[in-house]
């Protein structure tokens, strides 16, 4: 270790805080897939008001058993290659009424934080 190193004082800045996106209305623009270690989730790419670039969103909060859960929007087929009904990704379509997933493509979503402070979407 270098001198100056051992030389180091406590800082007095706080640390940067990331920025979190505040909960609204967004607009779907390209939907795509994403392979993970656990199997493919669909990727949202939206356009957010008060960005320029657009962001991802991959999961969603809705209601479960009379409760809100946050799920992923993950792709998994029933036994005749349709997305299984009942799950995350099978709600979300149902509540901005598209039949397949390229209908999701120019629909306008809500949106809302989870547990983590991600901006997910709301099918609630």
């Amino acid at each position: 270790m270098e001198q100056t190193e051992l030389q180091k004082a406590i800082g007095t800045l706080e640390p940067e805080k990331k920025e979190t996106l505040k909960p609204t209305k967004v607009k779907i623009v390209k939907v795509s897939f994403r392979d993970t270690k656990k199997g493919k989730v669909i990727e949202c790419e939206v356009s957010y008001p008060e960005r320029e670039e657009p962001i991802h969103i991959s999961s969603v909060a809705y209601l479960r058993d009379k409760k809100v859960v946050n799920g992923g929007l993950w792709y998994s087929l029933d036994k005749v290659e349709n997305i299984q009904m009942g799950s995350a990704l099978a709600v979300f379509m149902s509540s901005l009424g598209a039949k397949t997933l390229g209908e999701l493509e120019g629909k306008e979503a809500d949106t809302e934080l989870d547990e983590k402070n991600w901006l997910c979407f709301k099918a609630y």
